[in-house]
């Protein structure tokens, strides 16, 4: 496989699988916040965030974890400010103490925070800036969860990276990725490359499912599949899924390791492909190697789409899972497209409406959209290009569906956010 591309893919990997505490939109609130406080150096005694119409959708609904259950983004800001270790990043809530956490629910009560929609036009965008005497500091991440793109104390530039919409970040280059080469770099890739980056996704992922199923978490999705559709392996793989993020949308304080900055993805990505190497009885290696071509064929898809949109990402996630469990079954690059093409042929009308205990149901969704495609090319049936948004050949039929998500769901977003907030 040319090196060039083969370092390519490794380092999307290695920057997208990266383990994240909780709802990932309100730990970027309280990133932003945990590095402001960290500037500003004291306590503030006021608080002003600014956020974009898809941040406050997601934050709206979710617990902030190690908060005593709280929900929002004065709950975030408030965690981060009072309890954040900025260091730590999307981990930033990791180490809370239970002094802390009523510390923050005191700072709630006694100091003023003031939360407005942000003026730029960024689908992603966070600012906060605290005030303590004459001394002030202000914190923007922008583009994606942990992207500072200004850092200041009393005016003055302590971090800066210019951001602009739609202009290339620093990131490695994901306009390279296509299905064949994923498939071909699954096949060549060394194990030791990945190891560390999947053992912890594995790990953590499986963890938090496991709770999900054991404890009472959001409206217990995973629970009810298996107890309404049995044990089997193809029920396991929607409700473990599900069950992860029962757990996390409802605060759960254990680690996920996410894919295209979200959890829930991360999750709906890994967990099935997990379920169905363990029913197999497969090695160490093909599990590694299906789950490194499940995860790039999320990202792949979810590039075109954006990071935040009307668009439900779980959909994506569930093609990277049911892509995953083809390979798993010897499936190679024109199996794995169809599987692709069926699974958003099925799915691609699931909107976004904010990150809520109801996205595990959506996820059981997805993935059994992603499975529905892959036995649809297995028993050689598929969508033919004219079929809707399908178009002859796969990297066609993604683009389709980045169209439809980026610029054709913009105004179903706009409903969606102001359904939501007229509902409060």
């Amino acid at each position: 496989m040319d090196k060039q591309i083969y370092d390519q893919y490794l380092q999307i990997l290695y920057e997208e699988l990266v383990p994240a505490l909780g709802c990932t939109e309100p730990i970027a609130i309280a990133y932003a916040a945990a590095l402001a406080r960290q500037a500003l150096g004291c306590m503030p005694e006021y608080v002003d965030v600014k956020a974009s119409a898809n941040i406050i959708k997601n934050v709206k609904s979710v617990v902030v974890p190690h908060t005593g259950e709280l929900r929002g983004i004065a709950a975030a800001a408030a965690a981060g400010i009072v309890a954040g270790r900025a260091d730590d990043q999307l981990q930033v809530l990791s180490y809370v103490t239970k002094e802390q956490i009523g510390g923050i629910s005191d700072f709630l009560n006694e100091v003023p925070i003031s939360v407005e929609p942000s003026e730029l036009p960024y689908v992603f965008d966070i600012q906060i800036r605290l005030y303590a005497g004459a001394e002030s500091a202000y914190c923007q991440i922008a583009g994606h969860h942990t992207n500072v793109v200004c850092l200041s104390k009393n005016g003055k530039i302590l971090r800066q990276n210019p951001y602009e919409e739609q202009v290339a970040s620093n990131k490695a280059d994901r306009s390279s990725l296509n299905i064949e080469s994923i498939v071909n770099f699954a096949d060549a890739v060394n194990i030791g490359d990945v190891e560390k980056i999947i053992e912890r996704q594995i790990f953590c992922n499986t963890a938090i499912a496991k709770e999900g199923l054991s404890g009472k978490w959001g409206a217990n999705i995973g629970t009810v599949l298996l107890n309404a559709y049995g044990n089997d392996v193809h029920t396991r793989a929607k409700a473990m899924a599900a069950a992860g993020s029962d757990a996390r949308m409802s605060g759960c304080e254990m680690p996920v390791v996410i894919n295209s900055g979200s959890g829930n993805q991360g999750l709906t990505t890994s967990l099935p492909v997990i379920v169905y190497a363990e029913e197999m009885g497969v090695g160490k290696d093909a599990l590694y190697r299906a789950l490194v071509l499940a995860n790039l064929v999320t990202i792949h898809l979810k590039t075109g789409i954006g990071t935040l949109s009307a668009y439900c990402g779980a959909t994506s996630a569930g093609c990277g899972a049911g892509a995953g469990i083809c390979y798993l079954h010897g499936g190679k690059s024109e199996a794995i497209s169809h599987t692709v093409v069926n699974a958003l042929a099925i799915n691609s009308g699931m909107i976004c409406d904010g990150a809520k205990a109801s996205c595990a149901a959506k996820i059981a969704s997805a993935v059994e959209a992603g499975l529905l495609g892959w036995q649809m090319q297995a028993q050689g049936s598929e969508f033919f290009g004219g079929d809707g948004i399908v178009t002859k050949g796969v990297e066609n039929t993604i683009r389709n569906v980045g169209r439809v998500a980026k610029n054709g769901m913009v105004d179903t977003d706009r409903e969606i956010i102001e359904i939501m907030i007229s509902s409060c």
